[in-house]
């Protein structure tokens, strides 16, 4: 049975599609969709990093288009004007005291 759910996809550009989900009650993943394996340097024994393998109840490729999203027009997308964006233009940061 498959489980849909409706994503905002960005590549190669803004869509809408239908995406299949894991099975929440898989007793294999709990749900999660796979199992994180994490592996170390053969010649340290160190962490080295990460692997993921997909469950068997879900498969992650399977994706249909359902359209595609407009892009932001030019007054809205963001001006880089060299200066933190989150800090107030033209005022101080020091109390007044």
């Amino acid at each position: 049975m498959i489980r849909l759910r409706i994503q905002v996809a960005h590549w190669p550009r803004r869509a809408l599609v239908v995406t299949d989900t894991p099975r929440p009650d898989c007793r294999d993943c709990d749900g999660e969709g796979g199992f994180e394996h994490d592996y170390g340097d053969c010649d340290t024994g160190e962490y080295a990093g990460t692997d993921w393998e997909p469950c068997g109840c879900w498969n992650e490729s399977r994706r249909w288009f359902l359209m595609p999203l407009p892009g932001r027009p030019r007054w809205l997308r963001r001006r880089d004007s060299g200066r933190d964006p989150w800090e107030p233009g033209g005022y101080s940061n020091e109390p007044p005291f």
